[in-house]
């Protein structure tokens, strides 16, 4: 379980708003504890369904970035609502495929249309999927949920009896597709990731834009919430680059880590500002209406300089996003219990870390799960040991 702080203007934004003292402190906490992460009420693509006085009506992101609220199928609201099913994209070797058959740098126009093809194939496949599941789990009956349908979690199902079906009650949830890999990909097809130029951003949102659009139109096709999520692929980034790794060999910028990109993440071993990076990656969050989130890597202490960290959040506020995390080093002595940083010594009790247990180094894996790395899979290790602090 995770905290979530709403940031919104006039409630506790700026420091006139009443409950200014309140982000404060949530930013001291998030800055102990790395929670809460905070979500954003002011962006345009959250603000369009807030209604005063309606809390139902806050955008709300589930602990690595799902969000439901847009409902083609009736109320928009946050309550009563939930993602049925997503499927995600390894956009990655749809690039290793498009350059294979267009290889020369002179026929880069006809690689990336080649790529936008099976872009658009496999968006038609996972819809397809996505849609099969659907069609079964909507012969299920109320008894099959007892809890989320017997006890009214679900929106409408209070309605229904014991036999009926809960097709009329899940339409309201979301269908997803998703993707990881967007850095690796813009290398494949142009040479550079959209953190290193305006030319490969500017692809990336294209990518973003047309996978979006596509969503839409299905969604307006078969009157059902088909949505488009930035994956947190907690486990699919390692899998995905294995199995492209056997396949097409080690490709420079592509397959020769241990993991992708998280979604439409600037690659964390790239070196860039924290606030160039909150630039580069708020304009995805508009597209990905199924749920997104981004990250600022920070070094030392964060709980020594809550004005920066604080500058950080309103700083992903303004540019428009809607759901962002800090990370930084969190490090406890499991014998006396201290918190925070921690070289070879504890500050708590003194001891050194060759005296006794190990002392605890956490850090976040995704935007829920946090731990300490030795629990990890070799491709979340491998990243987070390739991760770059973002200076101020």
């Amino acid at each position: 379980m995770i905290s979530i702080f709403k940031l919104k203007e006039g409630v506790s934004y700026n420091p006139e708003d009443p409950n200014y003292d309140l982000f404060e402190l949530a930013c001291r906490v998030s800055a102990k504890r790395l929670f809460p992460n905070f979500s954003f009420l002011d962006s345009t693509f959250n603000k369009q369904y807030y209604k005063p006085g309606h809390p139902e009506t806050e955008a709300t992101y589930m602990g690595c970035r799902t969000r439901v609220i847009g409902n083609v199928c009736g109320e928009e609201t946050v309550t009563g609502r939930g993602n049925l099913s997503f499927t995600s994209i390894n956009m990655p070797r749809l690039a290793i495929e498009a350059k294979e058959m267009y290889f020369d740098d002179r026929d880069e126009s006809a690689r990336i249309s080649r790529f936008f093809k099976l872009l658009e194939e496999t968006m038609e496949l996972c819809k397809n999927q996505l849609l099969e599941r659907m069609t079964l789990q909507a012969t299920a009956t109320p008894r099959n949920f007892s809890f989320l349908m017997g006890e009214g979690i679900w929106r409408g199902s209070e309605n229904l009896g014991p036999d009926d079906t809960v097709a009329e009650v899940i339409k309201q949830g979301t269908l997803s597709i998703g993707f990881i890999g967007l850095a690796e990909t813009l290398t494949e097809l142009i040479g550079e990731h959209h953190g290193e130029s305006e030319r490969a951003q500017e692809l990336g949102l294209e990518i973003a834009r047309r996978m979006r659009d596509y969503c839409d139109q299905e969604s307006r096709k078969y009157g059902l919430n088909i949505t488009f999520l930035a994956t947190p692929a907690e486990g699919l980034s390692g899998r995905f680059v294995k199995m492209d790794r056997e396949k097409y060999g080690t490709i420079k910028g592509v397959t020769d880590k241990e993991y992708y990109t998280n979604s439409f993440h600037v690659p964390v071993g790239f070196k860039i500002s924290a606030f160039e990076k909150i630039n580069k990656e708020a304009p995805y969050h508009k597209f990905t209406n199924a749920g997104h989130i981004s990250y600022t890597e920070l070094d030392g202490d964060a709980t020594k300089n809550i004005d920066a960290f604080m500058a950080i959040v309103k700083a992903e506020h303004d540019a428009g996003m809607g759901y962002a995390a800090i990370n930084h080093p969190v490090d406890r002595d499991p014998v006396c219990g201290y918190t925070g940083l921690i070289d070879n010594e504890c500050p708590g009790c003194g001891r050194h870390e060759e005296e006794g247990p190990h002392f605890e180094r956490i850090r976040r894996i995704t935007g829920y799960l946090v731990g300490t790395m030795d629990k990890w899979n070799n491709a979340k290790t491998a990243e987070e040991h390739d991760r770059v602090k973002h200076e101020l």
